[in-house]
């Protein structure tokens, strides 16, 4: 009976640990990263506000107070009030849907095209591989928001441009991490193994390619999305994203400058706003690079 229960318990500690799989473990250490939780904290309670915009919003965002234009932080208007006496709070609340919304479609928009141009320059190689690359060249040969600029001169000034350029100018990012990450993977002998079976090419790189370059695309999504909130804030400072009323973060900052030496919170409050958001991005991106990095397995 003694002997039945020391060599059960040993078997069930391997499959415990065989069973913990890199996900599993990554997601351990991401929650034992203080810095990198409470960026995700943050994040959360952003996206919990840009949902619930009515709720936590005091005042309609575009209503005008002509009579406390330019007024201080008080107790009915929290954070004062802009040239046109405008709740600076609500404005804000509402805003964080336009950036956060920002983030997430420009990388997704990166990510629609960039992950394919990879797969396929890193798989197929040769004439594919040189073509995609040059186009990505091209795109790296202007700065990204110059790039951004010159395209939204062509499709016109709007909250919709603003998203699809920062996203096109990120494009090449990804390929390029997809491309080295598949010129790897496509050299492994289980790879060889399904070609040799007559494997389809979509059947390897959707079940078998795909599957090994998604946690580099996660970290360098994680850190993307900062990115892109910056980007997309700083084309609205400039006049190049949402039209007036509509409030959001960098355009209100754009607004809040004319007064900094008389009424510093119009900028001010915006500017944090923007500085948060874009630093707790950061910290989950460090910390998912740091979680599933696999040489931090035990």
């Amino acid at each position: 009976m003694s002997t039945s229960v020391a060599t059960a318990e040993p078997v069930a500690l391997s499959k415990q640990g065989k069973s913990r799989s890199l996900y599993s473990d990554a997601f351990r250490r991401f929650r034992k990263n203080r810095i990198a939780a409470a960026g995700l904290l943050i994040l959360l309670i952003m996206i919990v506000v840009a949902i619930l915009a009515p709720v936590f919003a005091l005042h309609d965002p575009n209503r005008m107070f002509f009579d406390h234009r330019l007024v201080g932080p008080n107790e009915y208007f929290p954070l004062g009030t802009d040239s046109l006496g405008r709740d600076i709070w609500s404005r804000m609340v509402y805003g964080s849907r336009i950036s956060l919304q920002t983030g997430l479609i420009a990388v997704g928009i990166a990510l629609l095209f960039g992950v394919p141009m990879g797969l396929a320059a890193g798989y197929f190689g040769k004439i594919v591989d040189t073509l995609i690359m040059r186009i990505c060249d091209v795109i790296l040969a202007f700065p990204g928001i110059i790039f951004a600029i010159w395209l939204i001169s062509i499709l016109g000034p709007s909250l919709r441009n603003v998203m699809i350029s920062v996203g096109l100018f990120s494009v090449p990012g990804f390929a390029r991490l997809v491309r080295s990450s598949t010129l790897q993977v496509k050299e492994m002998d289980y790879i060889t193994a399904e070609k040799s079976i007559g494997a389809g090419t979509l059947r390897i790189l959707s079940r078998h390619v795909l599957p090994n370059v998604v946690t580099p695309v996660i970290i360098f999504s994680s850190l993307r999305i900062a990115s892109a909130i910056l980007a997309g804030a700083g084309l609205s400072f400039l006049g190049l994203g949402t039209a007036p009323p509509t409030p959001e973060w960098g355009a209100m900052l754009s607004e809040g400058r004319a007064y900094l030496g008389t009424a510093w919170w119009v900028a001010f409050f915006p500017g944090l706003a923007i500085m948060i958001t874009v630093l707790a991005a950061n910290m989950v991106g460090d910390g998912l690079r740091d979680a599933l990095d696999p040489r931090g397995r035990k």
